[in-house]
């Protein structure tokens, strides 16, 4: 024990020595990401961010508009710290005003996008965001969070005796989620300078920094209204504004800022409100369907009352024909009320609009595992989690297909991550109980049944997992008394 705590100690000396110049600053700072590690991580959190992070949704799927915007982007992007980076630009379908960004990608959500009233804007906002990748603000939390890692599992080693041990090295967990987590109010001060200086290098007044948060406020005040008092999604949308704090002091600060900087030359007027306008008119049209019928739909199918979303959903469609979350969503109402076919004909549509869209491929695996088509179902659950690998009830639902075919080995995988996701789920424990049982590991399914007996208790399950739990507990009693009388 003492020679593996001494390794990871002289580790953790090396690595507190491991110091990258910041492109930014050019100051040393701790990191242990390299470049190429920052790009892979980008790519692989990406499409994970896209339809789960920030309201989810997916892609908005525009390609003039997407065409017209990039190109905005692609000039910040030259003008940035880090301009030998890739990075690409979407938008997000998502009515939750923000924007983000992590190696390699760069976002804006729906409801933000439409809100602006300017190119400048629109700029200012992109240049914030790329930003915070120039001055590697997420690798730096990464690097912090990987020697927190190491530091946890050296303490871990030498507590590995006592009692809190194991619970140490459990709050040790490091994943792709450091690129997208809140920033401090340091970091979100030095993207707006950064925002400012690449706007104003690429020809927009820097006057366009204070009018974006400004407008934003507006635009959070309006979307904080349309979503009233519905707990879940308030809570989320207060957790979101405090990753990017827009108040009076910020505002001033930027007024400040802005002083120092002037525009060598103006692109077009320095604004380009007009064309922003006319660009983004027919998104405004598509949000404001969204707001006033899609949204209303899902919060109104997340209480249960599928009439009234089908029929938010019935105007919806009426008034687009081309967006596949209208058709899934109604796809999902239709499953919920066991009409299979019809079910089946909405998937198709929105897969039909977008051959991409991930819920739809959910939505037709549900419908094999609803009619006991269990092959089927994983097949369906496969290409799912091919365009969105974190997605939650897909891991659920291909875990319960494979157990409902007996391969136990494969169900496991994705029933505990969906554990993780779902610790209160009243059933999974005791599934898992019951395959870990089949596969002969006694110790795992000891664990789980005895989670399970937790939770829930007098179901079915509960019940089955109660006598499994107290025939290995009397087993384990056993060998430990017979332990004891040989000594």
């Amino acid at each position: 024990m003492k020679t593996r705590l001494s390794l990871i100690i002289l580790l953790l000396v090396n690595l507190i020595s491991a110091c990258a110049t910041n492109p930014v600053t050019g100051k040393q700072e701790l990191m242990l990401l390299s470049e190429a590690d920052e790009i892979q991580m980008g790519k692989s959190v990406y499409p994970n961010a896209m339809w789960g992070a920030e309201g989810g949704g997916g892609e908005y799927k525009d390609e003039q508009l997407k065409a017209y915007l990039s190109e905005i982007v692609q000039r910040i992007h030259r003008a940035s710290h880090r301009p030998n980076l890739p990075v690409s630009f979407a938008i997000q379908n998502s009515s939750v005003p923000n924007a983000w960004a992590i190696p390699g990608y760069v976002v804006i959500t729906r409801g933000l996008l439409t809100g602006l009233d300017s190119e400048g804007e629109f700029a200012f906002v992109m240049g914030h965001e790329i930003g915070h990748v120039s001055a590697r603000h997420s690798a730096r939390q990464m690097s912090q969070a990987i020697l927190l890692q190491l530091g946890l599992v050296a303490t871990g080693i030498a507590l590995q005796n006592q009692e809190h041990g194991d619970l140490i090295l459990g709050l040790g967990a490091v994943g792709g989620m450091f690129l997208l987590r809140k920033y401090s109010r340091d970091d979100e001060y030095e993207a707006d300078r950064l925002g400012v200086e690449y706007m104003t290098k690429i020809g927009y007044i820097p006057r366009n920094a204070v009018s974006a948060h400004r407008r934003l406020q507006t635009i959070s005040e309006q979307y904080a209204r349309s979503i009233g008092a519905e707990p879940r999604e308030r809570s989320f949308f207060e957790e979101l504004l405090s990753t990017h704090p827009r108040t009076q002091t910020r505002i001033e600060e930027i007024e400040k800022l802005i002083v120092n900087y002037r525009t060598p030359y103006l692109y077009g007027d320095g604004t380009n409100s007009i064309v922003y306008k006319s660009k983004i008119a027919d998104a405004q049209r598509i949000h404001s369907i969204y707001v006033n019928y899609y949204d209303k739909a899902l919060r109104a199918y997340e209480r249960g009352n599928l009439k009234e979303a089908q029929n938010y959903l019935h105007h919806a469609i009426n008034l687009d024909k081309n967006q596949a979350s209208f058709y899934a969503l109604t796809g999902f109402i239709m499953l919920e009320k066991n009409d299979f076919i019809e079910s089946e004909r909405y998937f198709r549509g929105a897969i039909k609009v977008d051959p991409n869209y991930q819920p739809a491929y959910r939505g037709f695996g549900m419908i094999s595992y609803a009619q006991r088509d269990y092959n089927e179902a994983i097949n369906h659950f496969k290409r799912a989690l091919t365009r969105y690998s974190e997605d939650i009830p897909s891991h659920y639902y291909i875990g319960m297909s494979y157990y409902r075919i007996n391969r136990c080995d494969q169900a496991i995988r994705h029933l505990s991550l969906s554990a993780q996701a779902m610790p209160k789920h009243k059933t999974i424990n005791g599934i898992m109980g019951d395959c870990y049982d089949k596969i002969g590991d006694v110790e795992s399914a000891y664990k789980a049944y005895s989670n399970q007996v937790k939770i829930d208790s007098t179901s079915s399950i509960g019940r089955q997992s109660l006598n499994r739990y107290n025939e290995i507990n009397r087993t384990i009693e056993k060998a430990r008394n017979e332990k004891q009388q040989k000594k």
